[in-house]
C-alpha cells in the first residue's frame, strides 16, 4: 500500500502539467467556442452574455484558476454543446469504451501469447510462419483499413454481423478485433523473442534433464519469465485503448470516450476537452501502476522498496 500512495502522490505534479498544457494550447487555438455554441446568426448580446457566464472574457491566469478550482473539487465544468455536467457525460461513455478495450485487450492476450509461444516452440514450423505473416499484416495494415475492410466482408458481404452501433455481443466483436489486431501483431512478436531466449536457457536445460514434460518447462519456466515484455506490451496498449480508440468508435459508431472527445474537438467544446484530457491521463496513470505492480506477481525476483 505504501507503494501504491508513494506512485500516486508520484503522479500529482504529472496531471498538474497536463492540466496546464491541455488548458493553454487549448484557449490559444483559434476559433471561438461561444460561436459553436450558439452559430454564426446570434446577435452580439447573447454573445457578450455567454463569454461572461463562462468567464471567456477573464483573463487567462484567472480562467485557468476557476478550472484549477473546480477540479480539485470534483467538477470538470459544463460542456458547451450538451450542457451537462462533464464527470455525467464520462460516466455514461467511458463503460462503453472500458467494454470495447477489455475485449480487444482479451482477444490480443489469448491470440497473440499463444502465437507467439507455439512459434518459439517449434520455430520455422507452420504455426510459426502464420504467426509472421500475421504479425506483418498486423503491424502494417492501419486501423481504418482494417476497419472497413472487416465491415465489407462480414457485414455487407456474408451478413453475419451488424457493421456499426452498439448493443449485444455481436456488435462487439468487428470493432474489438480491428482495435486489437494490432496488439495480436505485436504480442505474438514480442512473445516470439522472449521466448526463444528463455527456452535456451541453462534453467530450462536443467528443467528438462529432470524429466519435467515439455508442457511444464514451457508454460511453468519458458512462458513465465518470458511474461515481463509481454506485461508491458499489454499495460501500454489498454492504456491506449482505454483513453478512447478514435479510429475504431468512429468507424463502428461506437458510443465510447474516443468518439465524445472527437466530437467535443469539433464542437470546440473546451470544458469537455479540457476533461476528457485529464481523465484520460488519470487512467492512463492508473494503468502504469497496475502494470509495474504486475512485474512482481510475474517476476519474484523484481521487488519495490
Amino acid at each position: 500500500m505504501r507503494l501504491v500512495g508513494r506512485r500516486l502522490l508520484m503522479t500529482l505534479p504529472t496531471l498538474f502539467g497536463v492540466l496546464v498544457v491541455a488548458f493553454l494550447l487549448l484557449n490559444v487555438a483559434p476559433g471561438d467556442p461561444v460561436a459553436a455554441m450558439v452559430g454564426e446568426r446570434a446577435d452580439s448580446a447573447t454573445i457578450a452574455r455567454l463569454r461572461a457566464e463562462l468567464h471567456l472574457d477573464d483573463p487567462l491566469p484567472a480562467q485557468f484558476g476557476h478550472y484549477l478550482w473546480g477540479v480539485l473539487h470534483g467538477d470538470f465544468g459544463r460542456s458547451y454543446i450538451t450542457q451537462r455536467p462533464i464527470t455525467r457525460d464520462l460516466e455514461e461513455r467511458f463503460p462503453k469504451t472500458v467494454q470495447l478495450a477489455l475485449a480487444a485487450m482479451l482477444l490480443a492476450a489469448l491470440c497473440g501469447i499463444t502465437l507467439g509461444a507455439v512459434s518459439a516452440v517449434q520455430p520455422g514450423g507452420a504455426v510459426d510462419r502464420l504467426a509472421m505473416l500475421v504479425s506483418y499484416v498486423g503491424v502494417s495494415f492501419p486501423v481504418y483499413w482494417v476497419g472497413l475492410l472487416l465491415i465489407l466482408v462480414f457485414a455487407l458481404g456474408l451478413h453475419w454481423l451488424p457493421p456499426s452501433g452498439s448493443g449485444g455481443l455481436a456488435y462487439l466483436v468487428l470493432p474489438a478485433l480491428t482495435l486489437g489486431m494490432r496488439s495480436i501483431a505485436f504480442l505474438s512478436r514480442i512473445t516470439r523473442a522472449a521466448m526463444l531466449d528463455v527456452l535456451s536457457s541453462d534453467f530450462v536445460r536443467t528443467a528438462r534433464a529432470k524429466g519435467l514434460s515439455e508442457a511444464a518447462v514451457v508454460l511453468r519456466h519458458g512462458l513465465r519469465n518470458a511474461l515481463i515484455p509481454v506485461i508491458t506490451v499489454l499495460g501500454l496498449d489498454t492504456g491506449s485503448y482505454l483513453t478512447g480508440s478514435i479510429l475504431t468508435e468512429t468507424i463502428f459508431g461506437w458510443p465510447g470516450l474516443g468518439r465524445y472527445v472527437l466530437t467535443a474537438i469539433e464542437k470546440r467544446d473546451l470544458p469537455a476537452i479540457q476533461g476528457s484530457i485529464l481523465f484520460m491521463s488519470i487512467v492512463f496513470v492508473l494503468v502504469n501502476l497496475v502494470t509495474d505492480l504486475l512485474y512482481a506477481k510475474a517476476d519474484p525476483r523484481i521487488a519495490y522498496d
